[in-house]
């Protein structure tokens, strides 16, 4: 019983210091994230957006097969938005194109979009990431309960990145633990934006 109680103790006082040490960010990774030329759909966007922007990620944003699975990015310049990101289903890419083409002021677009490889694999580390980071309650209620959840798990050839807002740096922390205990996964790129650092 005591054996069981040190070992409880030791894993408190490891998850606590895990918590609140700031987390690792390779700066590649910090870089593209401070990037204004990809602005993902489900990120809200500056006061200063232009129209133009304002219904690309509306449009974006009301596909019917986008889900957290899937990161859907843009960008405009001028006339031109060149769109950016990856999705599981190509039917989602090509409805991206084709919604975006119908965006008063638009003239032309860039679909950079990429499909991901259909893996058996990549479908069960994209299940498993699911359950590790919205089946935890302490997550799940802030971020869980919301048409699309502001958490996406992007996975390709075992590779995980983790896009999308957080409020604060505990919760980037918390998430990037519970992805990286899942099985199978080979690398986990935590993108997460905590909300007051924007």
């Amino acid at each position: 019983m005591l054996k069981r109680g040190f070992v409880s103790t030791l894993f408190s006082l490891a998850m606590g210091a895990l918590l609140t040490a700031p987390a690792f960010v390779p700066a590649q990774a910090a870089s593209d994230k401070k990037d204004k030329q990809h602005n993902d759909a489900f990120v809200a966007g500056n006061v200063d957006e232009t129209e133009i922007a304002k219904h690309v990620r509306h449009e974006l944003l009301m596909l019917p097969y986008y889900g957290i699975f899937d990161d859907l990015a843009f960008n405009v310049e001028g006339s031109t938005v060149t769109l950016m990101g990856a999705v599981v289903d190509p039917v989602l890419k090509d409805d991206a194109g084709r919604v975006v083409k119908k965006v008063q002021g638009v003239t032309n677009v860039v679909n950079n979009i990429e499909v991901l490889p259909v893996s058996p694999m990549d479908n069960q580390i994209r299940h498993a990431e699911y359950h590790a980071i919205y089946g935890d309650p302490s997550i799940s209620t802030r971020y869980g309960f919301r048409a699309l959840p502001s958490i996406h798990i992007i996975v390709k050839n075992g590779h995980v990145t983790l896009e999308g807002v957080v409020a604060n740096q505990a919760d980037k922390n918390l998430i990037g633990i519970r992805a990286n205990g899942v099985p199978n996964t080979f690398q986990v790129t935590n993108n997460l934006i905590v909300e007051e650092q924007k």
